[in-house]
């Protein structure tokens, strides 16, 4: 039976349509073409490189959606702390006649590029408009490349670079490196705004920062009076003077624009109500004891981070007799340039409403009790530090019984010396699961940070914190302190339902770790004025972290109320979670001469951002049929059936 051309180009059109439902993304294999991306970022500080991206947890697939101010090609990959030589970077462009290129490469060196053997990244398009390229691509957290840097939960040195024209050729000008964590599980608009919210700000008003390298300033301050039970739920982002940035978070740093690089964090501690509190503004760990009182942290912001907000279910607990009526506002200022004269009025601001979340929730601080035992030597290419919480007497402290606690977010924090933290969790003397960790630890970036699965910790569990550190740039001992330049140790898990223990801390036996290292001591401080007479080879490092290790830990548990207990426990082995299988790829690269590009789902198409000019790309019915299969499709239409 003959066809009209009519009829011919229906069924053709019919099996266009047909092959391009089938090369639609599937469920649960990662964001489509057209999915809305819900996180993004500027990359660079002339804010010409834009990046969005999502991911599907469940399947391991990234997305991400690069757009950039330029008419040539555009890159972008992960690197690693150190050197840009290894890293992965996915590179594309439009050619003049509107073709396109497209493959999975990684850098041979810091100047040259060199295409990896298995193609892993899945272009979904690819757009060239009279501003921006757009490239959009999908890839696997873990690729079986070994040139692949893998996608986790650490924090990711996201690699973006592009040129002004079609030659691949890196210039050191264009290529910029951001810290960022990839894989944040709640997005602000996936979560509730009530709509009876109440606004309230706790700031220090017009303190004069010291011209000291390192300030902590403290001042207490009422929280609101409410008469009936309501929740703080939500912070937002105030980052410059007189200009708020609008959020759906719990909390959020109100800095003063002039100030920012000055305030390294921000924490806020709530005070038990039999406490008796001091008036003013004054270093928190001072000659007035007073100002260091409050030790339960409940809401803190520090350098890098951005705005969070706790899930729908939770909230903190304002207005009933358990409640706390005051808080400390700490805020930590880093002077390095000691500038006379500068005024700040930074804090946080926070959101509340009596529309009740179903879980009150807590803040537990862990890991390395700062002062005075902590201790990292000099030259150390890697040195560990310990820091345990044994949760048996939570209980007898808590005046209650604790129930299991609920772990749904975890903020991680160490000063210039830290390169990795986790927090480990062990069960009647075995390892049960690594609560949360970051490998590739970045000082500029710490923020709070959602668990993809709620993490339960029963009485009775063991917690340990592990930190790694590096100080091949410092030629003295650097001890635990509140300076950036000392260290610090801490992990904060954010749970409910909330319970009375502030914090659980260790150290080990200074007394013990001196012996050790052939040094007397009778005393703590003695044992930490003998670590000044070691002669740190790296033998003699390692040495030490063996024994900082061995040692017994001194375990210091701390109410809401300033109550404390003391217990002691020993450093469990730490057993390295295994990675999950790679996923093989089917190959993604794309050459300007190729008509039908194998390995990826869908096909070119313009993206977010490129739709007020008119886009060069390959149209999406040449690559399934050629372009003379495309004009004669077209043409054949206007014939009608």
């Amino acid at each position: 039976m003959l066809q009209t051309p009519g009829a011919m180009a229906c069924a053709l059109l019919f099996r266009l349509l047909l092959l391009m439902a089938l090369a639609a993304p599937s469920q649960g294999n990662g964001p489509g073409p057209t999915s809305r991306l819900r996180y993004s970022r500027f990359l660079d500080p002339s804010n010409v490189i834009f990046l969005r991206w999502d991911f599907d947890l469940e399947a391991e697939i990234i997305t991400f959606e690069l757009q950039v101010r330029t008419a040539g090609w555009v890159g972008l990959g992960v690197t690693n702390r150190y050197t840009n030589v290894g890293s992965d970077l996915v590179v594309g462009g439009v050619l003049p006649d509107g073709n396109i290129y497209f493959s999975d490469q990684h850098l041979v060196d810091e100047d040259t590029l060199a295409e990896d053997g298995s193609q892993d990244a899945e272009l979904q398009g690819l757009t060239e408009d009279a501003v921006y390229t757009t490239m959009r691509f999908s890839r696997p957290f873990r690729s079986c490349d070994p040139h692949d840097q893998d996608i986790t939960s650490d924090t990711m040195r996201v690699l973006a670079t592009y040129g002004l024209d079609d030659t691949l050729k890196l210039d050191r000008e264009r290529t910029f490196v951001k810290s960022i964590f990839l894989l944040q599980i709640f997005h602000p608009d996936d979560l509730d705004v009530p709509e009876d919210t109440i606004i309230h700000d706790l700031e220090i008003t017009d303190f004069l920062i010291p011209e000291d390298d390192t300030t902590y300033a403290c001042t207490f301050l009422p929280l609101p009076i409410v008469s009936k039970k309501h929740h703080i739920y939500k912070r937002e982002n105030p980052t410059r003077q007189n200009y708020l940035l609008r959020y759906n978070e719990l909390f959020e740093p109100k800095l003063v624009h002039h100030n920012e690089t000055m305030v390294h964090h921000i924490l806020v501690y709530a005070c038990g109500n039999a406490s008796t509190l001091p008036t003013g503004i004054s270093d928190c760990y001072g000659a007035d004891p007073a100002f260091s009182l409050c030790s339960q942290v409940i809401m803190g912001w520090a350098v890098g981070g951005t705005s969070y907000q706790f899930p729908d279910d939770v909230g903190i607990s304002l207005g009933t007799p358990l409640d706390p009526q005051w808080i400390r506002l700490e805020i930590h200022y880093s002077n390095f340039h000691n500038l006379p004269g500068v005024y700040d009025s930074s804090g946080i601001r926070m959101y509340y409403t009596a529309t009740l979340r179903k879980y009150d929730m807590g803040v537990l601080q862990l890991g390395f009790f700062t002062f005075p035992i902590h201790f990292i030597p000099p030259g150390a290419e890697s040195f560990m530090s310990y820091g345990l919480c044994k949760t048996e007497k939570f209980e007898e402290m808590n005046g209650a019984p604790v129930p299991d606690i609920q772990v749904f977010g975890y903020l991680l924090h160490t000063h210039l010396a830290g390169r990795a933290l986790q927090a480990v969790q062990y069960r009647n003397g075995t390892q049960f699961r690594t609560i949360c960790k970051d490998d590739s630890y970045d000082f500029n970036l710490q923020e709070t940070r959602d668990l993809p699965h709620l993490v339960e910790i029963k009485p009775g569990d063991e917690l340990l914190v592990e930190c790694h550190y590096q100080t091949l740039d410092r030629d003295s001992l650097t001890f635990g302190g509140p300076s950036t330049v000392n260290e610090m140790c801490l992990v904060f898990l954010f749970y409910y339902p909330r319970n009375n223990i502030s914090s659980c801390m260790g150290y080990p036996d200074i007394i013990y770790v001196a012996h050790e290292m052939g040094e007397e001591a009778s005393d703590p401080m003695e044992g930490m004025m003998a670590m000044n007479n070691v002669e740190w080879t790296p033998e003699n490092i390692k040495k030490a972290e063996k024994a900082c290790k061995e040692a017994q830990q001194m375990v210091i548990i701390k109410t809401i109320d300033e109550i404390v207990e003391n217990t002691t426990g020993w450093i469990s082995e730490i057993i390295p979670t295994p990675r999950g299988p790679c996923l093989e790829s089917s190959g993604g690269k794309v050459a300007p001469q190729d008509k039908i590009p194998a390995g990826f789902r869908a096909a070119p198409m313009a993206l977010s951002g490129s739709e007020t000019a008119t886009p060069r790309h390959l149209p999406l019915a040449a690559l399934f049929f050629g372009q003379g299969a495309l004009s004669w499709l077209l043409a054949t239409l206007q014939v009608g059936v």
